[in-house]
């Protein structure tokens, strides 16, 4: 006759599968960041340590409703440090930044909002995953 072992108690928490999709998600992120251009991946690099630095309880990264004056303000200081790294780089010519201005502040909007949502996304996760 056949008798199953009792499951140990982490295998029977309902959420233990959470983290190895956790896992891969983060994998796959990681994955598909590959594929950014070179200054995508640049503006990329200077979003996720800005995103570092406010990723705590109380920060405007977690709030309910964020700001979107400070959500500028965090594109713009971005931008300027992008800015001041291209500076130290190389010097190209003054009519194409100003033309890509507005897409560069689009562009870092975009990776900033996007980044700041999947935190916010693996917040509540964990979240929820601890107070159970």
């Amino acid at each position: 006759m056949y008798i199953e072992k009792p499951l140990p108690f982490y295998a029977t928490y309902p959420l233990y599968a959470g983290m190895e999709q956790e896992l891969e998600h983060e994998k796959d992120l990681q994955k598909m960041k590959t594929y950014y251009s070179r200054r995508s991946a640049e503006i990329q690099k200077l979003v996720e340590e800005e995103c570092d630095q406010m990723e705590y309880d109380g920060s405007i990264m977690f709030d309910e409703y964020p700001d979107k004056l400070m959500m500028g303000n965090l594109c713009r200081k971005i931008e300027d440090r992008y800015q001041r790294q291209k500076d130290e780089n190389c010097d190209e010519m003054k009519a194409v930044e100003e033309r890509q201005d507005s897409e560069l502040r689009d562009l870092i909007g975009v990776l900033l909002f996007n980044e700041m949502f999947s935190r916010r996304c693996r917040h509540r996760r964990q979240r929820n995953y601890y107070y159970y």
